[in-house]
């Protein structure tokens, strides 16, 4: 995607990241982040929680991961979210952003973000700030 293809207001294409029990794992191990709220569902229960949750950055690089499909090559410059209820293992997930604004002088784009969980509850917001090639 280059920057004089991009119009206020186009969606970029929905994707439906893998958050299975499997990924969390090795998502998890990578980061060395491997505590159990991550990766045991009923340890994760014990603490409150509804099940195993997906860790919060693994989330925010779902929606990097959107951006740069839509447009890859772009340069994120910031990529600023809010997590408003847990995204829960081994069900599933939606991610969709919408550019809002347009910098001309710059050639970057600002993308509205959201990260829906299992039952269409908005579980993660944000913009972010993406430069394209053009």
């Amino acid at each position: 995607m280059r920057f004089s293809e991009v119009e206020l207001g186009d969606d970029l294409p929905e994707t439906h990241p893998d958050i299975s029990m499997d990924k969390v794992r090795l998502f998890v191990k990578a980061a060395y982040m491997d505590f159990p709220r991550f990766t045991d569902h009923e340890f994760a229960k014990s603490e409150g929680l509804p099940g195993a949750i997906v860790p919060g950055v693994m989330s925010q690089g779902f929606l990097a991961a959107m951006i740069h499909q839509w447009a890859p090559g772009a340069k994120i410059h910031k990529l600023d979210t809010v997590f408003r209820t847990t995204m829960v293992v081994d069900t599933s997930a939606t991610c969709r952003g919408a550019v809002t604004d347009l910098d001309e002088d710059h050639h970057r784009v600002e993308v509205d973000l959201t990260m829906l969980n299992h039952e269409g509850v908005t579980s993660v917001i944000g913009t972010a700030t993406v430069e394209l090639a053009d």
